[in-house]
């Protein structure tokens, strides 16, 4: 369970310095997103989940 926290923190800590030192970029990238298909909007999150728990498993083997 603490993993599970540390993982969410590291997340939040890495949106945050995106939105801070990046603003404009991240609306472009949020007005992007809203025109996007729903489908493409779900192929883009299975494939980021998926990235994801590639780099767990071959990072806790």
């Amino acid at each position: 369970m603490t993993e599970l926290g540390v993982a969410l923190g590291l997340v939040m800590v890495l949106e945050g310095v995106l939105y801070a030192l990046f603003p404009e970029a991240m609306q472009r990238m949020m007005r992007m997103a809203i025109d996007l298909p729903p489908v493409n909007l779900r192929r883009f999150g299975l494939i980021g989940a998926l990235a994801g728990f590639l780099v767990v498993w071959f990072i806790k083997g």
